[in-house]
């Protein structure tokens, strides 16, 4: 890969993808050609970014006067799908026969683990381009995210798998009947009854027709699932671990980071994010409604929090204190601020 990669992960509701597009920003104000690539960001991103002003292209160049170019990508697992059948279909009839089937309607549209593949495809495509000198990847929560990490190996599993060519089999004759039960007479349309009130015998043809269509691209998705593999394991790419604060954030950080790096990944700064400035206790005279006491006391128990894992990660990984803001990141000078304290 000729773009070093950094994948931003962490558990939801932490400030990940404002953080994700904070680095790009940095990135290409310091010169270097970046894409960021996010899977669902706030509308204040989208409007700061403007990764909605062309939705039929994967990349959208971000106006920003700066030494290097920005581009965002707002990953859309049905339109990376459907780019792989355009490309990689032996020919137009194969195509269509992929596209117009119901069950890869289905498939491509809202299957658990077809967005974290999808975005693992992007990854290799935006790879072998090569057209970035930096790629900042924003994932999603945290088990997701291990869940797109497990994508390439799961994809791989699944076609040296006996299922899959099990699902290749010839299942249904010419006539749409399924050839086992075809010549039992009464006791077979009996037999398709029943699958057809358990599963749907319609969906059944719909999957068998969509097996018999893809199998010309699965040695082509092995592959690069095998290079996606390569690439989430180089040293080239950097995994950015992001945490609120607060003690009760610990063991959720300290349970990624030891994923990450038991799988082979290399893990570099771990960032904590909105984490409430240290104030002076509120005056003995302060009335109860007065905010003082409580920013005092989230104060402590955020550096409480940072100090914990601090002590428990040991230096093996660079800690960043990234202190709240008063207002979220709105356009391209306040994400540059923010990118800048997270180098």
């Amino acid at each position: 890969m000729s773009a070093p990669l950094s994948i931003v992960v962490g558990s939801g509701g932490v400030g990940k993808t404002t953080l994700a597009a904070a680095m790009a920003v940095d990135e290409a104000a310091r010169g270097r050609d970046t894409l960021v690539m996010t899977f669902d960001p706030s509308l204040r991103l989208k409007n700061a970014l403007g990764v909605e002003a062309n939705p039929e292209s994967n990349e959208v160049r971000v106006p920003f006067d700066a030494g290097g170019e920005l581009w965002a990508s707002l990953l859309d697992a049905r339109r990376t799908f459907d780019t792989l059948v355009d490309r990689y279909a032996p020919d137009d009839a194969a195509r269509q026969r992929i596209l117009t089937n119901r069950f890869y309607d289905h498939l491509s549209g809202s299957l658990a683990g077809v967005l974290e593949y999808m975005a693992s495809e992007r990854l290799y495509e935006v790879a072998a381009f090569g057209k970035y000198d930096r790629v900042i990847l924003d994932t999603p929560p945290t088990r997701q995210a291990l869940d797109f990490l497990g994508a390439p190996e799961r994809i791989v599993a699944f076609l040296e798998s006996g299922a899959l060519r099990i699902a290749l089999k010839p299942w249904f004759d010419a006539a749409g009947n399924l050839k086992a039960t075809s010549r039992l007479g009464v006791i077979g349309r009996g037999v398709e009854d029943f699958f057809d009130r358990t599963v749907g015998i319609e969906l059944l043809r719909d999957m068998a027709e969509f097996f018999q269509a893809f199998a010309p691209l699965f040695d082509g998705f092995r592959a690069r699932a095998l290079e996606v593999q390569r690439l989430l394991r180089s040293p080239d790419t950097v995994f950015t671990l992001v945490s609120g604060p607060g003690e009760q954030r610990v063991a959720d950080t300290l349970f990624f980071a030891r994923r990450l790096t038991e799988a082979g990944y290399r893990l570099g700064p771990v960032v904590v994010n909105r984490v409430h400035p240290e104030v002076g206790d509120a005056p003995a005279t302060a009335s109860p409604g007065d905010g003082r006491a409580l920013l005092a006391w989230l104060g402590r128990k955020d550096r409480a929090g940072v100090e914990q894992l601090r002590e428990l990660l040991g230096g093996s990984h660079p800690l960043v204190v990234v202190p709240l803001r008063p207002d979220e990141p709105t356009d391209l000078a306040s994400l540059a601020e923010l990118g800048a304290m997270i180098r």
